[in-house]
């Protein structure tokens, strides 16, 4: 799928982390897709094996096609009744055109919302060594 990052979230909320475009919202809410002003392409899924909520437990604060900003809240999700459930919650940010980065350099610990969580680095297709 691409490399990123897993996030095991301590509030319900999924926040842009760029300023884009929402390329997909899956009609269980539980996945959002984002193409960066960059060209990066990034899929939030949060939880896993949560498709099979069928959207229970989330609420969509975008649309497809809507511009998103940095920190803009997506997604709402209810931690503890997705925990009942029992689904994990851990939360996969995964680039999914990561094969066009050089480098990917991904934050360590505790982050929040806002932190720079992960950082794509591109070689130019003109650079000669």
């Amino acid at each position: 799928m691409g490399s990123g990052v897993a996030i095991v979230p301590i509030n319900g909320r999924a926040v842009s982390p760029v300023n884009g475009v929402v390329s997909t919202l899956f009609k269980t809410k539980h996945a959002i897709g984002i193409t960066s002003d960059n060209g990066a392409e990034i899929l939030i899924h949060i939880g896993m094996d949560t498709v099979q909520l069928d959207g229970e437990y989330f609420t969509a604060h975008i649309q497809q096609g809507d511009r998103v900003t940095i920190g803009q809240l997506l997604v709402e999700f209810d931690i503890e009744k997705i925990k009942e459930a029992r689904y994990d919650v851990t939360t996969p940010v995964i680039i999914t055109n990561s094969t066009v980065y050089t480098e990917i350099t991904t934050a360590q610990g505790k982050v929040k919302e806002k932190d720079p969580l992960i950082i794509l680095d591109i070689q130019a297709k003109d650079n000669i060594a």
